[in-house]
C-alpha cells in the first residue's frame, strides 16, 4: 500500500512532460488581428488552427508588444524588448554592434535565444520566415542559435518577388524567388522539409515559423481571393459586428457584453464611391489568413504521418494587433517610381499589386478592442495564443490568466527541461497548462515610439502619444477601454504612474 501511495503522488506531482523530450513550434503571424481566426469569432476559414484551440488551451488575455521587431525580441530571449535591444525599430542603417543600448535595433548578444538554449540540450534548431531583429550577418539566425533559416531577414517584401534593399537568405546565402512562387507557401513546405529532416536524426526540435501573412502588401491567389468578396459586400461596422456576436455566442470574451463605437476617423462604407476596391482589400487579406492556415495543416500532416504530434507543442499568435497604415509615398521607395506607378493600376492581391488594407478593416480584424499595432491599446497588444500538446494537455481549455509573450520563453525551457544560462523577464505558463492558477510579475508593462501602458492586476494605465494623456481602466469591467477613469482615480493613476516609471528606468526606456 505504501508503494501504491508513493507511486500516485509520483503520477500527481510528475512535469507536464515527464518522458521523451517534446518537440516545440512557435508560429508567429504578422499583423494579424485578435477576431481573425475562427475560435476567436472570424469568418476566416482556420480549420486547423481552430481544431488546435479545440483540442488545446486557448488564451484570451495574452499580450504581444505591440510590433513587429519588439515582439520577436521578447519572444526569443524572454526579455522584455529593451532588454534584448529592441525597444524601437530594426536598425536598417549601417550600425555599429559595439555600440549597444535598449534601442540597439539588433538582439543583444548577450540575451541568448531560444534556439541558443535548446541547442545546448540537444535539439536541432530550424527557422522559416521573417527575422527582423537584425539585418547584418553576425545577427543573422545562423548566428543566434538556428541550424538552419529560410526566410527574410527584412521586415516587409513581396509574397511574389526580391525587392529592392530586402534580404532573403538560406543559411546565409541569399536567394531569389522563381517561378510560381508564393512566399507563404515556401515557408509552410520549407517547414515540412525541415520536420522530414530531423527525423532521420532521432534528435527533438525547434522550429520557429515565422508567417509574413497577413502583412502587407496584400497579396492571395484569385482563385482564394474570389471565394471571399461575397462575405465583405456589407462593410466593415456590419463584420465588427458579426464577429462580436459569434465571440458572444462562443463566450471567448465573457466580461464585453458591448461593443465601443467606432473609431471617429474611420470613413462610412455605405458613403464610399468604391465599394468593390474595399471588398476586393479585405477578401485578398481573408484570403491570406486562409493560405496561412492551410500551410499550418502540412505542418501538422507531417507531424501526424511520422508520428511526433502527440509529443509536439504547437505555439500560435501573432506579433501585433492588426494594422492601419497606408503606403501611398513609400510605396515609391519600396518598389522603385516605375514599379509603383504600376501598381496603382494593377489588380489588388496579383503580382506587382502594392497595398493595404486599411485602418477600416483593421478595426474590425481586432474586434471588440480599440486602436491597432503600434499602440499600446487593447487592439494593438492583445494577441489570439493557442497552446496544442496532446501528450499534456489532455483536455481542452479556455484560460482568462494573463500572460505576455516573453512568457513563452520560460515555459519552453520548463517543457524541455533546460536550464537557460540567464535569468529572463518571462514566467513560465506551464501552470496555466496544468489548470492551475500561476504566479505571474507584479506588473507587466510596454514601451514603443512614446506609447505606453502598464497591467497590474485589473488595472490598466495607457498613454497615447498622438492624444498626449493618461488613460487608466478597469479591464475586468471595460477590456474594451470605453471609460477613462483617470480623472476620478486619481491615487490608482499616480500609484500606477509611479511603477510605470521605475519600470522604464530600469530597462532604459527613452
Amino acid at each position: 500500500m505504501k508503494y501504491l501511495i508513493l507511486f500516485a503522488f509520483w503520477l500527481l506531482t510528475a512535469p507536464l512532460f515527464a518522458q521523451k523530450k517534446p518537440n516545440i513550434i512557435v508560429i508567429l503571424v504578422d499583423d494579424m488581428g485578435y477576431s481573425d481566426i475562427g475560435i476567436f469569432g472570424s469568418e476566416i476559414k482556420t480549420p486547423t488552427i481552430d481544431l488546435l484551440g479545440k483540442k488545446g488551451a486557448i488564451f484570451t488575455q495574452f499580450y504581444n508588444a505591440g510590433r513587429c521587431c519588439p515582439s520577436r525580441a521578447s519572444l526569443l530571449t524572454g526579455m522584455y524588448p529593451h532588454q534584448a535591444g529592441m525597444g524601437g525599430m530594426v536598425n536598417t542603417g549601417d550600425y555599429d554592434r559595439n555600440k549597444t543600448g535598449s534601442y540597439q535595433g539588433f538582439l543583444n548578444v548577450n540575451t541568448p535565444t531560444i534556439a541558443e538554449e535548446l541547442k545546448k540540450n540537444g535539439y536541432n534548431t530550424y527557422m522559416t520566415g521573417k527575422w527582423h531583429v537584425g539585418e547584418k550577418k553576425p545577427d543573422w539566425p545562423n548566428q543566434r542559435g538556428f541550424d538552419h533559416f529560410y526566410g527574410l531577414i527584412s521586415g516587409a517584401n513581396s509574397y511574389y518577388e526580391l525587392l529592392p534593399k530586402r534580404q532573403l537568405i538560406e543559411d546565409n546565402e541569399p536567394f531569389a524567388p522563381n517561378g510560381n512562387y508564393y512566399f507563404t507557401d515556401a515557408i509552410s513546405d520549407k517547414s515540412v522539409s525541415y520536420i522530414q529532416k530531423n527525423h532521420s536524426t532521432g534528435k527533438p526540435f525547434f522550429l520557429y515559423v515565422a508567417y509574413t501573412a497577413p502583412h502587407w502588401p496584400i497579396h492571395a491567389p484569385q482563385d482564394l481571393i474570389d471565394s471571399y468578396t461575397s462575405k465583405y459586400t456589407q462593410g466593415w461596422e456590419a463584420l465588427r459586428k458579426q464577429r462580436f456576436d459569434k465571440q458572444n455566442k462562443i463566450k471567448l470574451n465573457p466580461n464585453i457584453d458591448h461593443l465601443p463605437g467606432s473609431d471617429p476617423a474611420l470613413v462610412n462604407f455605405e458613403k464610399e464611391a468604391d465599394k468593390r476596391m474595399w471588398i476586393e482589400k479585405m477578401a485578398t487579406y481573408a484570403a491570406m489568413v486562409d493560405k496561412m492556415d492551410q500551410g499550418i495543416g502540412k505542418i501538422i500532416q507531417e507531424l501526424k504521418a511520422n508520428g511526433t504530434f502527440d509529443n509536439t507543442v504547437i505555439f500560435f499568435l501573432s506579433d501585433n494587433g492588426a494594422c492601419h497604415e497606408v503606403l501611398d509615398d513609400r510605396s515609391s521607395k519600396d518598389l522603385g517610381q516605375d514599379k509603383y506607378n504600376a501598381s496603382l493600376t494593377t489588380k489588388i492581391g496579383a503580382p506587382g499589386s502594392y497595398t493595404t488594407y486599411g485602418k477600416e478593416w483593421a478595426y474590425a480584424s481586432n474586434t471588440p478592442f480599440r486602436m491597432y499595432k503600434h499602440w499600446m491599446h487593447e487592439g494593438g497588444i492583445s494577441t489570439p495564443l493557442i497552446i496544442s500538446y496532446p501528450t499534456g494537455i489532455k483536455k481542452s481549455f479556455q484560460s482568462d490568466q494573463v500572460g505576455h509573450i516573453m512568457d513563452i520563453f520560460p515555459t519552453i525551457m520548463e517543457l524541455t527541461l533546460t536550464k537557460s544560462t540567464k535569468a529572463v523577464e518571462g514566467k513560465s505558463l506551464v501552470p496555466i497548462l496544468k489548470q492551475n492558477k500561476r504566479e505571474s510579475q507584479d506588473f507587466i508593462a510596454w514601451e514603443h515610439f512614446g506609447n505606453r501602458a502598464i497591467r497590474e492586476g485589473d488595472w490598466k494605465l495607457v498613454w497615447d502619444d498622438e492624444v498626449k494623456k493618461w488613460e487608466l481602466y478597469n479591464l475586468k469591467n471595460d477590456r474594451i477601454e470605453a471609460h477613462d477613469l483617470a480623472d476620478s482615480m486619481p491615487e490608482k493613476r499616480k500609484n500606477l504612474l509611479a511603477k510605470y516609471t521605475q519600470w522604464a528606468q530600469n530597462i532604459g526606456v527613452k
